[in-house]
């Protein structure tokens, strides 16, 4: 079974990434079901085929150990570990039914860089015959600021070395990138993560971080160490650029190697059959409001 484990901060855009490319993927002949994962995501936007709120709920989870969200949310993945039983009965009947899997992860972003329970869960669909891919979204609008796009590339090195995963790393909304402030570089500088040392003098010019110079060079150089980090950019109303996504995915989780949908050498062929020379995802779905008031309160 192939699949995508979607993870990101909170309003990075991961339920209308899942949305978007259950609706792409099926237009493009696959069998494609949505797992939803995160127990505080209450209203979806598409109908979940395996939903965690039927084994344990957020809510219910904080109001009986007393605990915030953060505390409740790991609860309820350590919780979903001691019962992968449970998930695994689930995708077994997905299996059988040749069917690709979207996991709809929460946005904590500790479940993530440290802690065990989310890559526990991996391990164990690893050793189920699960081809499985992470897809890293970050907001774009990172990049306007030095300080928070360095965060964001420590963030998604330590999550790539934390799930042990091929990992697509996807700047979303980039088609709203324009909103936040000049970018201080081309976007090509933040996708392909070239010369930090750029970033660092960007840095050096805030008081605050002209403090901690030496801090924020070792920071880049770890970064430039690894060399594993770089970005596809997603705008999930243009078709080829979610094209382009899903062909970086299938790459990472070996579906471009398999028997998938009928071999095609021009995709947007079958694109073109499916939404027309025109394709807006908000014009196929009626998620446009959800997406803009999750931008804006999370």
């Amino acid at each position: 079974m192939f699949s995508q484990i979607v993870i990101g901060p909170p309003g990075s855009g991961k339920t209308t990434y899942c949305r978007a490319m259950h609706e792409f993927m099926t237009a493009l002949g696959r069998k494609v079901a949505v797992v939803n994962l995160d127990p505080a995501n209450d209203h979806l936007p598409y109908t979940a085929t395996v939903d965690i709120s039927h084994l344990i709920k957020l809510e219910d989870v904080m109001e009986k150990f007393r605990l915030g969200p953060n505390g409740g949310l790991i609860y309820c993945m350590e919780f979903l570990e001691a019962n992968i039983s449970w998930l695994e009965a689930k995708l077994a009947e997905l299996a059988s039914q040749n069917h690709y899997v979207l996991f709809d992860c929460p946005g904590q972003v500790e479940l993530y860089t440290h802690h065990n329970a989310v890559r526990n869960i991996v391990q164990r669909l690893l050793k189920s015959n699960h081809r499985l891919a992470a897809v890293h979204l970050v907001d774009s609008h990172y990049c306007s600021d030095p300080a928070k796009f360095v965060s964001v590339l420590l963030t998604s090195l330590t999550t790539m070395i934390q799930l042990e995963l091929p990992h697509v790393n996807v700047l979303s909304k980039v088609d709203l990138i324009e909103q936040c402030g000049q970018l201080s570089f081309g976007l090509d500088f933040y996708t392909n993560v070239l010369d930090l040392s750029f970033l660092v003098d960007r840095l050096h010019d805030d008081p605050f971080f002209s403090r901690h110079k030496k801090m924020n060079e070792a920071i880049c150089g770890v970064i430039e160490d690894y060399s594993l980090v770089s970005f596809i950019t997603l705008n999930i109303q243009d078709k080829q650029s979610v094209a382009n996504v899903v062909k970086a995915v299938d790459k990472a989780n070996g579906y471009v190697f398999g028997a998938g949908e009928r071999q095609c050498d021009d995709v947007f062929s079958l694109m073109s059959s499916a939404f027309g020379a025109d394709f807006d995802f908000f014009k196929t779905s009626s998620v446009k409001e959800k997406y803009f008031e999750t931008e804006k309160t999370e």
